[in-house]
């Protein structure tokens, strides 16, 4: 037996202190609580000192000129002046301004944006710690300067282009000065004000207010434009002296103001809307302009408008909704009857998906079209390599035209690029625009836009004409163009016209696979391979969604020009599902299939897709290998690398142990007259306008799929790009 509880002597103190152990414990653990908060309090305190900023004395005399021992913190560089002038006059104030920011013995450079190029050199500024100050004149009709144009273009579509984000210029800091007119109302700055808001989309810090540069003295806050600038420039110059002196504070007011509110480095009185009583345009040779800014127009959207959120546009669709159901019940008070079915018919595009499109760089046409510079033909135009389409089948992207007859589609694809700002349906109820008018306004659109590229630094000149003449077009801008009534139709204007046809369907429309004529190359997109997989990538609207795949894919099989299966790997959602895509290919007997990584679009509600689910490069190698094992009719022919995309062909396009994927599209275009002239008796197949792949173009050419004929351009401090945008 133990010791009995008689013989245990309490009066030790060990004894007592294992006895009340508890109330010790408790003693440190407020004691630690109350250290723990006592040094949040301090280090708050410590935060909020001004005496913080002030570098601690150090031992031993120092003479005036003398600096403390420790390192400070450089937190500007140096100062870049960017300026757009069309009479000069921006140019003096930026040499004025040069020489007020080298009295501060900063370094400073003074640069024409017409000698600048922002896609090579923007992401720079964000690491060399730099402040840029852009002095920019509004021309007629609200426009920049031709000097500029290329400049803000860039800008504006980089500002709304899911691919750079939020946070692309987190880091750069910047200042803006716009040359204007306020006798010219609905224009005024407008050049200033835009880059203002572009560069703060993008994640810029503004430095100080946005100056504007009034011409009418009788508006003009300080008498004339030069006073104005003189006001501004002293503002930024007083605070490019208390960041050589260590303040660390930028701008984080809203964009719309165009003010800082960082206290005595904010504009002066009200911001810059508020204290003009006009609005209007510019510097240089101006027309006359009545127009004013309604002030009922509803506010603008975003870059992205989501359909399954768009809560910020309510009150707009409500008051269209009014305005309909007032039309409606004139009508009837007038006994107004027997209208045509295509009158009755609504428009496919409302007006707020028409500012939603048309801020994403939609080129919008008639009621339901659309058309787009892809960004791989700005790249080919300027001699940095061509898209997939290049590689795997020999087009040529500067001439190639991306367009769609119908913005509506019948999936909610979670990897939609268009974040589903486009209208979605099951059958055709729109009124209906002839294919014509659609072709023809979708050429000249396709045309203006390449124009813009005329003097943009790198534009080759060969390909800046060749571009100009659309060569190939490709009907997978966004919805489904086989919805579109007259799709065959719109398909031969293109081939009178000796353009080559790519057409995308979402494989939802068997009979219209069926019905449709010969294209250049026809493709389905084969998001999944099974029917809970691809209700939940595709989300479907059709209750009979399965069905309808498997019917298309059968389709396909019967057709005898070029086809194609087009694969996009959802990490973790479907790229375990490789059986089931064998016995897919079995089913609708594709010439090719291609596999591409997702492309992430950034966040949106109407979809859960992170950057988590974007495969590697290698990823997609390894899937495509294993794949191929199991389908042995076919092989792994060409690679993309840029795209993270790579072709699978049949082996009937390897002749004598050599790749045959690439289209003649000359004999392509002789085949399709002779099917027209016989009434579609004389049909033709894919094998007899195939083309010979060139070595570069192939899977395992060191290369990587970039043609040799372009040079390479890589963005300095950009992170390795794994989405295949």
């Amino acid at each position: 037996m133990g010791p009995s509880l008689d013989t245990w002597d309490f009066s030790s103190p060990f004894i007592s202190l294992w006895i009340n152990r508890f109330y010790i414990y408790l003693g440190f653990a407020f004691g630690i609580g109350l250290w723990i908060c006592a040094q949040i309090v301090i280090k708050k305190q410590d935060k909020n000192s001004p005496e913080k900023s002030v570098p601690k004395a150090t031992w031993g005399p120092m003479t005036p000129g003398s600096a403390p021992h420790h390192k400070q913190e450089v937190l500007v560089s140096g100062v870049k002046i960017f300026y757009a002038s069309q009479t000069g006059t921006a140019k003096g104030f930026a040499a004025a301004l040069a020489e007020a920011v080298a009295a501060l013995a900063l370094p400073v450079t003074v640069t024409d944006l017409k000698d600048y190029d922002p896609d090579d050199h923007l992401l720079e500024e964000v690491t060399r710690k730099n402040v840029c100050a852009f002095l920019l004149a509004t021309y007629t009709d609200g426009q920049p300067p031709e000097s500029a144009q290329w400049f803000c273009k860039w800008l504006e579509e980089a500002a709304s282009d899911f691919r750079f984000g939020r946070t692309y210029l987190k880091g750069m800091r910047y200042a803006v000065f716009g040359l204007g007119n306020s006798a010219y109302r609905s224009h005024f700055n407008k050049v200033g004000k835009n880059v203002d808001k572009w560069l703060w989309l993008l994640g810029a810090h503004r430095l100080l207010s946005r100056g504007e540069g009034d011409c009418d003295v009788a508006q003009s806050m300080h008498g004339s434009i030069e006073a104005d600038f003189g006001a501004w420039k002293a503002q930024l110059v007083a605070r490019l002296q208390e960041l050589r002196h260590g303040e660390k504070q930028p701008c984080s007011s809203d964009y719309r103001k165009g003010t800082c509110e960082c206290g005595q480095h904010g504009a002066e009185g009200p911001s810059a809307p508020e204290r003009l009583p006009h609005r209007g345009t510019e510097e240089g040779p101006l027309e006359s302009s009545s127009e004013e800014s309604d002030p009922d127009d509803p506010p603008s959207l975003s870059p992205v408008v989501d359909v399954e959120d768009l809560g910020d546009i309510v009150s707009h669709v409500k008051k269209e909704k009014k305005e309909k159901a007032r039309s409606e019940g004139s009508s009837r008070l007038l006994g107004r009857t027997g209208k045509p079915e295509d009158q009755e018919r609504r428009a496919m595009i409302t007006p707020a998906l028409r500012e939603a499109l048309t801020k994403q760089g939609y080129q919008l046409i008639g009621s339901h079209s659309g058309v787009k510079l892809c960004r791989w033909t700005k790249s080919m135009l300027r001699g940095r390599g061509g898209c997939y389409k290049h590689t795997f089948y020999g087009i040529e992207s500067h001439r190639c035209m991306e367009t769609t007859p119908s913005l509506a589609c019948a999936n909610k694809c979670v990897f939609c690029w268009r974040h589903h700002t486009n209208p979605v349906g099951t059958e055709w109820r729109w009124k209906m625009d002839q294919p014509e008018m659609i072709l023809k306004a979708a050429i000249e659109n396709h045309q203006n836009m390449i124009k813009q590229f005329k003097g943009v630094p790198g534009v080759r000149a060969d390909r800046f004409e060749e571009g100009l003449e659309v060569r190939h077009c490709a009907l997978s801008l966004v919805g489904e163009p086989i919805m579109y009534p007259e799709i065959n139709r719109f398909l031969e204007l293109l081939h009178q016209r000796e353009i080559s046809s790519f057409l995308v369907t979402n494989a939802q429309f068997p009979e219209e696979i069926r019905s449709l004529k010969p294209v250049t190359q026809l493709y389905v997109s084969v998001d999944a391979s099974t029917r809970d997989s691809l209700k939940k990538i595709d989300r479907p609207l059709f209750k009979d969604f399965w069905q309808r795949f498997l019917d298309s894919l059968r389709a396909l099989a019967e057709k005898r020009q070029r086809t194609v299966y087009r694969l996009t790997l959802v990490k973790a959602w479907n790229v375990d599902e490789l059986q089931a895509y064998a016995e897919l290919v079995s089913l609708g007997s594709p010439d090719f299939i291609e596999v591409k990584g997702v492309t992430y679009c950034g966040e949106s509600s109407a979809s859960s897709l992170t950057m988590a689910n974007v495969p590697w490069h290698e990823e997609v190698v390894h899937f495509v290998q294993e794949l191929v094992a199991l389908i042995p009719d076919y092989d792994v022919a060409c690679e993309h690398e840029h795209s993270n995309c790579l072709l699978i062909a049949h082996k009937k396009f390897k002749v004598g142990g050599h790749w045959w994927t690439w289209i003649d599209y000359d004999r392509f275009q002789e085949l399709i007259r002779e099917y027209e002239r016989s009434g579609g008796s004389k049909t033709f197949s894919a094998q007899e306008y195939m083309a010979p792949t060139p070595p570069w173009a192939l899977f395992g050419a060191h290369e990587r799929g970039f043609d040799p004929k372009d040079t390479r351009y890589q963005r300095k401090h950009r992170p390795k790009n794994v989405s295949g945008c």
